[in-house]
């Protein structure tokens, strides 16, 4: 027999898609939940093999957020919103955090240019008292998926072309094609905010839907919004080539040199709240990650202020070696069944593990600052100091006992097992809403955008007509606009 008849090639070998293994997958599509949109199932090998193998591409460098800024302050409570939650960090007015953030782009390497259209990370970790809570967010309020099942081919279409190298229009608008939930994200990242002046002046989002649970365990579904005291300013295609040319690191030395000089770069942090018994009543679903909350009806909270006052002391030691992920939450605090987050959830420490090992939490700057006790034991770079002849969990040698329960959303979960899409999409009527609201010039350089986009030679006349219907039926005249430009006749 011959050993390499069967090897994985790129012929296409095989009719259809299938595991390591060779199982036949028969969607590629849905992760697997506990009916259409409850929480994902452990058991969808698919699943934890797909993203598994994909946190694993790169060594040592993220393979996302690979180009980053850190900096240290603090964050301060100044509304009490203790009947929405019992986090202790959240407990009254006044109160103060320490913190870390991180800034990044998405895409490019580590060495590429901060002026690149492209999505910005936002992601604070809160050293509280009960445990760090890790707020894993982006500089926009959506994303481009809602299923976390599609995350490494999003990202592989969005990298630069495997066999060349370089990021290409034509495969990023093949793939989102086939997903016009991206329509919304394209409105945020396709905008004159899609490359923003410097990290000071961007807003943040923790983008995912999580709960919020007082003492009295009620829940309610919650998003986070950063907003800069100092607003928000971006850069145009002339600033951001005059900007990149001659410092590919200006948002990385703005942040430095203005935390360095006493210019303390401050946001005010405000939520959005929803009774989870009221989820129905909308035109969308609310853990739909590609979706916003309309502040007309989910009116902003103000729940404090972060002030960064201090520059971080090593580049490694506090940028590379620091590590999010959105599993690392606090009593109060829980996730909701948005399956993005639910994927996100076992992926980012999953790659943290590879990346630094499976002892990255005991770095400095991931270590908790409150006193924590486990069994963990040994393993790859292990320097936790332990005197100590009890590593089980009960001992009567051992007084360490259980901590006092606290509540986490009380909702019961039943469904069938199920790969499928969500019923509310309604992928169509908030990108044209958010398109509406830009002004005239705003409008042109975003039709301009989409059309410089949409002329690269190897985009089919088919992916062509796609998206001037996607965006026709976001927008008739935008449509009809793009279309014009590209002297396609509008169909939709």
């Amino acid at each position: 027999m011959d050993p390499y008849k069967y090897r994985p090639s790129s012929a296409y070998n095989s009719p259809f898609f299938t595991t390591n293994s060779g199982a036949p997958v028969w969607n590629n599509n849905s992760s697997l939940t506990v009916g259409s949109r409850g929480p994902i199932l452990l058991e969808d090998y698919h699943l934890v093999e797909k993203l598994a193998n994909f946190d694993r591409e790169r060594i040592p460098e993220r393979v996302v957020h690979a180009r980053g800024a850190s900096a240290k302050g603090f964050f301060e409570v100044t509304h009490d919103i203790s009947h929405l939650t019992c986090a202790d960090f959240l407990r009254a007015p006044g109160v103060q955090t320490p913190i870390i953030i991180r800034f990044s782009t998405v895409i490019h390497e580590r060495g590429s240019p901060e002026t690149l259209r492209d999505p910005r990370g936002f992601a604070v970790k809160f050293y509280t008292r009960e445990g760090n809570f890790d707020l894993v967010g982006n500089n926009f309020p959506v994303f481009f998926i809602r299923d976390g099942m599609k995350f490494p081919d999003m990202v592989h279409a969005l990298k630069p072309n495997p066999k060349s190298h370089i990021q290409e229009n034509w495969r990023i608008l093949d793939f989102f094609s086939h997903h016009p939930e991206s329509l919304h994200m394209f409105t945020f990242l396709l905008d004159d905010i899609g490359v923003p002046q410097d990290y000071r002046h961007m807003d943040g989002s923790g983008v995912n839907t999580y709960t919020l649970i007082n003492k009295a365990g009620k829940a309610h579904y919650v998003k986070f919004h950063w907003k800069p005291t100092c607003g928000v300013k971006s850069l145009l295609e002339e600033d951001a080539i005059k900007v990149g040319g001659s410092n590919h690191s200006h948002a990385t030395q703005d942040l430095y040199d203005s935390i360095a000089a006493g210019n303390y770069p401050e946001w005010k942090l405000f939520i959005q709240t929803i009774d989870p018994d009221h989820e129905d009543k909308f035109d969308f679903d609310p853990l739909d990650v590609t979706k916003t909350w309309p502040e007309d009806i989910l009116p902003l909270q103000p729940v404090g202020r972060m002030v960064l006052n201090k520059n971080i002391d090593n580049f490694f030691a506090e940028n590379e070696q620091l590590a999010f992920c959105p599993a690392i939450i606090v009593p109060g605090v829980y996730y909701s069944d948005d399956k993005l987050l639910q994927t996100r959830i076992f992926s980012y420490a999953d790659t943290q593990r590879h990346r630094l090992g499976p002892n990255y939490l005991q770095l400095p700057a991931n270590a908790p600052k409150c006193a924590h006790h486990n069994n963990h034991h040994e393993g790859f770079m292990n320097f936790m100091h332990r005197d100590e002849e009890v590593n089980y969990f009960p001992s009567r040698f051992d007084p360490v006992r259980h901590a006092e329960r606290y509540p986490i959303p009380p909702a019961i979960c039943s469904g069938r097992r199920e790969r499928v899409i969500i019923d509310k999409e309604n992928n169509f009527k908030q990108p044209g809403e958010r398109y509406r609201s830009m002004d005239p010039a705003r409008q042109e350089r975003f039709i301009c955008r989409v059309v410089d986009a949409l002329s690269d030679p190897r985009v089919t006349h088919e992916i062509r007509n796609i998206w001037i219907s996607y965006w026709s039926q976001a927008d008739k005249s935008l449509g009809q606009k793009i279309a014009s430009r590209l002297n396609v006749r509008p169909s939709i």
